[in-house]
């Protein structure tokens, strides 16, 4: 290597690091980008208040999650604690859980139903506010992330295809509902929690 490449060499490393130096630095954080005004989409929803609880369910300790009719934050294992609750758990992509959301809403409409929690994961919330305002359903409901796997999720153990319902008693126990998978009439839905419960 030549005495000039040598200079033209340290040079660059020189440049570089300048470079380097005068840049922004956001310390392993992402920039802050404001996140979308859904108060419009909120009150076009209209939904419910999410559930509040006396006690703590153990599996569910910690876990928090959004609020997606007011975007307060929950914990879910204070607020599932209590009384039975029915937890599904749902994605706007999942042709299958559009059918679900309304047969859900239509049971917790009818007298002696459990609560209902609707838990929104993998997709935007505008778009869970839209699907929910469009079908007529006006559940309780959280929002889990947009990511693959949010806290709920993965809490839960929720396997990947969607839906997926589970039955959190009062005593503070978690069940999976393996039967039916898919709810298709509100019939279906009362004798899978008197099941689990």
């Amino acid at each position: 290597m030549t005495k000039a490449t040598k200079w033209a060499l340290v040079i660059g490393v020189l440049v570089l690091g300048v470079i380097i130096a005068v840049l922004p630095r956001h310390n392993g954080t992402t920039q802050n980008t404001a996140a979308p005004d859904l108060s419009q989409a909120r009150a076009a929803a209209a939904l419910p208040a999410c559930p509040t609880g006396t006690g703590e369910v153990p599996q569910l300790k910690g876990v928090q999650a959004q609020c997606l009719g007011d975007g307060s934050t929950i914990d879910l294992g204070t607020a599932l604690a209590g009384a039975p609750t029915l937890v599904n758990f749902w994605a706007t992509w999942c042709e299958p859980c559009k059918t679900e959301l309304p047969v859900l809403n239509q049971y917790a409409a009818q007298v002696g139903a459990v609560r209902v929690l609707e838990v929104q994961v993998a997709s935007s919330e505008a778009d869970g506010l839209e699907l929910l305002q469009r079908l007529g359903v006006r559940l309780p409901s959280a929002f889990d992330g947009e990511g693959s796997t949010g806290p709920a999720r993965s809490a839960f153990k929720v396997p990947s295809a969607l839906p997926a319902s589970y039955l959190v008693t009062a005593d503070g126990q978690v069940h999976f509902i393996e039967n039916p998978r898919l709810f298709d009439n509100s019939d279906a839905v009362r004798k899978a929690v008197e099941e689990y419960s």
